[in-house]
């Protein structure tokens, strides 16, 4: 057999370079848009809708702009584009609002310490994330609310002992954290039972009348002391349950309480204390600042209260379910302009005369129950998503229901439905703009406001305006939705495999 023919290579094959069409841009190009016929029609029909509107936006927002001037006669000239020598003259009103421009220095700390505060909290490798926590959720609201109204709040000594009786109430609740739901409702039903009845009484006097009579705690009504007293003596017999009991939980729940109570001790006398500083009406609060003081106070409180909801529609105490079911049907089958509506021109109505609330108050509170309804439902899913085997590992450990849900059951929920916890706030965020109708100059209210100046008063001033609101709201939204993709991914929500 003649084998000259043969051939066996003794070194490998030089590389080559694969085809420019497969690789990098080209070959992404390729492969994403022009792969096959229907692809390449889709690409050309949305290239062409891509730029017949960027190219009138760029148009009308930078080529056939305006840039410079002192009043409406510049941007009133035919075919201008935007004005935005009304966005220069109107910009520190947006941000500031009406509050007095020597004061605003109290408006830039308070936004410097948001930025500093939540920076380092973002950033996963930045250490000490517990005080950086406690600094913007105690802080820092404690510090502007001085900084923006003034501080000296005229605090009597009914306040003080009116929230001495809330906590008595929480007191009274706590041996159900210790002993377990069933174990515990033995333990804390004369005391739960007493701050029920202070609670119906003290709800009773908004209808009833009891008389009155002198106190030495600023409390006159007689039916509110008797509510008072109820809710200390239900409160007394929790702390004694807890007093009594060697559980690490109870002693746990001690300090905390200990804590929390000389915390709020510390801020109503710093809110009452005179730092020297010009009172200003919230009246007089406005645009972004009023926008991020809505939603950061309902961010905030949604979240907490909403797990809470959540917890108690998956109880297994009738009480606690059907509370929990009702105000979240209520809340949600209501719209949120109804909710600040009421809040604002009806609820006066049912209150003692005298007692009155700011009108921003009533608007943060309203914001944040109504956000609460809707979050506990995001979380009531996650909850739902969790495997039965982990709730039952966890009681095969002995471990208390809140424990179970501190440690396993919520850090899972919470990690699965982070896209609809960040779309809650996302939509939160931009309905913002609904307290317009109380009243409130938020940033887009203050924008409309703006542009019926009749100094700026041109075709285009409005449309400047509303497209710079909508840039601002674009990127705190846009913001959100990267960072909440960032955390997904850090912490693998899709399990992926």
């Amino acid at each position: 057999m003649d084998n000259s023919l043969a051939y066996v290579r003794t070194e490998d094959a030089p590389y080559l370079t694969p085809p420019a069409n497969l690789v990098g841009w080209r070959g992404w190009i390729m492969a994403n848009l022009f792969s096959n016929w229907k692809n390449t029609l889709l690409t050309v029909v949305a290239g062409y809708f891509l730029y017949y509107v960027l190219s009138g936006v760029l148009g009308w927002a930078i080529f056939r702009a305006v840039w410079t001037g002192e009043n409406r006669e510049v941007c009133a000239v035919e075919n201008a584009g935007a004005c935005w020598p009304f966005v220069q003259a109107k910009f520190l009103q947006w941000i500031y609002g009406f509050y007095p421009i020597d004061q605003r220095w109290r408006v830039n700390i308070c936004y410097l310490l948001l930025a500093g505060g939540l920076a380092p909290m973002l950033m996963p490798s930045v250490p000490h994330k517990m005080w950086n926590a406690l600094f913007l959720l105690v802080a820092f609201p404690l510090i502007c609310l001085i900084l923006l109204t003034g501080g000296h709040f005229s605090l009597t000594v009914g306040s003080f002992v009116t929230v001495a009786a809330v906590l008595a109430a929480v007191a009274a609740f706590l041996p159900l954290s210790v002993y377990g739901i069933e174990e515990g409702i033995q333990n804390a039903k004369p005391g739960i039972i007493l701050v029920g009845l202070g609670l119906l009484v003290w709800f009773s006097t908004f209808f009833v009348s009891y008389g009155s009579m002198a106190t030495p705690f600023g409390i006159s009504g007689i039916g509110k002391m008797a509510a008072t007293l109820l809710m200390f003596a239900g409160g007394a017999l929790g702390l004694v349950s807890l007093l009594s009991s060697e559980n690490p939980v109870a002693q746990f729940n001690l300090k905390l309480l200990a804590i929390v109570a000389g915390g709020l001790l510390a801020a109503m006398l710093l809110l009452k204390a005179d730092f020297g500083l010009e009172y200003v009406e919230t009246s007089q609060w406005g645009g972004l600042l009023v926008t991020l003081v809505v939603a950061i106070t309902g961010i905030v409180a949604s979240l907490p209260l909403g797990i809470l909801l959540a917890l108690g529609r998956q109880s297994k105490m009738p009480i606690v379910k059907y509370f929990s079911v009702t105000f979240i049907e209520v809340w949600r089958g209501v719209p949120l302009i109804t909710v600040l509506f009421m809040a604002s021109v009806m609820l006066p109505l049912f209150l003692p005369p005298g007692t009155n609330f700011d009108k921003l108050t009533r608007a943060l509170i309203a914001t944040a129950i109504f956000s609460a309804a809707y979050m506990a439902e995001v979380v009531r899913g996650g909850l739902q998503a969790i495997p039965r085997g982990q709730f039952e590992a966890a009681q095969a450990l002995g471990l208390p229901y809140w424990n179970m849900m501190n440690l396993i059951v919520l850090p899972q929920a919470l990690k699965i439905v982070i896209p609809g916890i960040v779309n809650s706030f996302i939509s939160l965020f931009k309905d913002t703009t609904l307290v317009t109708v109380i009243g409130l100059y938020d940033l887009l209210n203050i924008i409309a406001t703006g542009s019926a100046d009749a100094k700026w008063a041109s075709p285009q001033t409005g449309n400047t305006g509303y497209f710079t609101a909508a840039l601002l709201f674009w990127v705190f939204c846009f913001s959100m939705s990267r960072y909440s993709q960032y955390v997904e991914r850090r912490l693998n929500t899709g399990h992926k495999r």
